[in-house]
């Protein structure tokens, strides 16, 4: 595990309100027993016959943030969604607003989601869809997000924001660094000590 105090690279523009998790990632594909392969299916029904969904443009391929609209993320608590996206090659989300379900699974994969006003997202994807080259860097420590001359304000919950710079963002990487202290607790639980 590491600290994740920045993420930098180009961005892809994502437009719309309401983008829920079954549209990030279509419920037939839940049925995998691992997330491998997910990528192939983000967004698959929306980019179905729509050669002008960004995620079907290859100027886009290899973004590493999605710049997005309104509640993005929100329906079912399914984390194929963001795993999808991460697997993708998206490292880190700015949009208006957020699933808490969906920020929280995306937080737990070291994927910062941002959040920013309506009209610096309009700014960002405006210039992003005009010059798809630029580079955007999204500072986890700070909020500021500055694509070429735009520089944006964007915000995480403090919480979110501390365990990312301090390097404790995964639950499963903590558990496993201090895997003797757990399990020498575990096994003095009675419904534990039996295993």
């Amino acid at each position: 595990m590491a600290s994740i105090t920045a993420i930098s690279g180009r961005a892809l523009p994502l437009r719309g309100n309401e983008l829920d998790t079954d549209r990030i990632m279509p419920a037939r594909f839940l049925k995998a027993v691992t997330f491998d392969g997910l990528e192939h299916h983000v967004f698959e029904d929306d980019r179905k016959g729509n050669p002008n969904h960004p995620f079907n443009n290859a100027t886009y391929n290899g973004s590493a943030i999605l710049v997005v609209n309104e509640n993005f993320g929100c329906g079912s608590s399914r984390e194929h969604a963001p795993q999808g996206l991460l697997r993708w090659g998206i490292k880190a989300i700015v949009g208006e607003s957020f699933s808490e379900i969906f920020r929280g699974n995306s937080a737990v994969l070291g994927m910062p989601c941002f959040t920013a006003d309506k009209a610096s997202i309009e700014a960002l994807q405006a210039l992003l869809e005009k010059a798809p080259d630029t580079v955007v860097d999204a500072r986890v420590d700070t909020g500021v997000i500055t694509a070429g001359s735009l520089k944006v304000q964007g915000n995480l919950p403090a919480g979110v924001r501390d365990a990312f710079v301090t390097d404790k963002w995964n639950p499963t990487s903590m558990l496993l660094a201090d895997y003797d202290t757990v399990h020498a607790t575990a096994s003095t639980l009675p419904y534990v000590a039996g295993f």
